[in-house]
């Protein structure tokens, strides 16, 4: 398939730049994957969409204040940093602005000194490796002077940094948020496991290339970048024993779907597992474990949206997203959300 055929038009305004108050709020598009039949309600309503022995499945990466202000020590030139990956002990796999300064050797100072980094080499696509000094533990003063790294077309400043992240996030390492997550309280997830819902966690840390553009026009010929995952026992039980039983697994997020699948052809069944995928899922794909998605809106010509495409069906997605548009529903991160069942 083509990239120009996953393209839609989105008006600037419906590009949501703040999320709602009430998390659980937000608008739901209910889609059949199988008639392309639409619904429309209101993210709290999930509970009645899900069924007693259903497994949902939440990716618990916590987001890291990843986005670094500072100036080149000896020329004072203000430069931005932002962290992708760790690489080893204070070797992080950094993107540098500008980038053209950033030479293997050159220091550069973020919160009056509280932290130095020193470009150590420099990688495919011209990210640098550096290696941080500080004094104290990296995330507490990470957490002091990092910034929550948020999206390009998010231009407001955001008040409350915990609204870039999850109610249930726990293991820190993501450089971009797993938004579909974002619609659930604590209250919301405690009326789903009432009703017999099994709630269970895989991790994947979110890296900056889930906002990567395909520029190739053929989409097979785009090369997906690696993200780092966990598949805990305890999740893995959970799955099978639902498939075992006719029971649906339901993936919040592309990412909780990427993980599911890249375990499911790896490993041949669900288990244990640790790793890195790369996998890319776009129409004509088979599924071996996902069964229903909770998505948020995702970008024209995006790997996301060929991920739902290839679950919902491509004519049924396009469709979807054209009534969403109609329908004035809030796009992106802090927009709201779609239920493929």
């Amino acid at each position: 398939m083509k990239r120009s055929e996953f393209y839609y038009d989105l008006p600037q305004n419906l590009i949501a730049q703040d999320p709602l108050e009430q998390r659980d709020h937000s608008r739901l598009m209910v889609l059949n994957k199988e008639t392309g039949e639409i619904e429309h309600r209101h993210f709290y309503d999930i509970v009645d969409l899900l069924n007693e022995g259903d497994v949902l499945v939440l990716n618990d990466s916590k987001v890291m204040p990843a986005r670094l202000y500072g100036v080149k020590e000896g020329t004072m030139g203000k430069f931005e940093m932002l962290l992708l990956e760790q690489k080893g002990y204070n070797l992080w796999e950094v993107l540098v602005r500008p980038g053209k300064k950033a030479k293997i050797g050159a220091r550069f100072v973020f919160g009056n000194g509280l932290l130095t980094a020193t470009v150590r080499d420099i990688v495919e696509e011209g990210n640098r490796i550096v290696e941080f000094e500080y004094d104290g533990n990296f995330f507490d003063v990470l957490d002091q002077i990092g910034e929550m790294p948020l999206p390009h077309y998010i231009t407001h400043k955001l008040e409350d940094k915990d609204r870039y992240q999850t109610v249930y996030a726990k293991e820190l390492g993501s450089s971009a948020a797993p938004t579909a997550g974002l619609h659930f309280t604590p209250e919301l997830l405690k009326k789903i496991q009432e009703k017999g819902v099994k709630v269970e966690f895989v991790t994947l840390h979110v890296g900056l290339g889930t906002f990567r553009p395909v520029k190739e026009e053929e989409i097979t010929d785009h090369k997906m970048h690696t993200e780092h995952y966990q598949m805990s026992q305890k999740t893995a039980d959970a799955i099978n024993e639902a498939k075992a039983n006719g029971k649906r697994v339901i993936a919040v997020g592309t990412t909780s779907c990427r993980t599911l699948e890249s375990v499911a052809q790896k490993e041949g069944c669900i288990r244990a597992s640790e790793g890195y995928t790369d996998i890319f899922i776009y129409p004509g794909y088979q599924f071996k474990v996902l069964d229903c998605l909770i998505t948020n809106f995702h970008l024209p010509e995006s790997t996301l949206i060929m991920l739902v495409s290839a679950l919902a069906g491509y004519e049924h997605t396009m469709h979807a997203y054209q009534v969403a548009v109609q329908e004035q529903y809030r796009f992106y991160s802090f927009g709201d959300a779609m239920l493929v069942v």
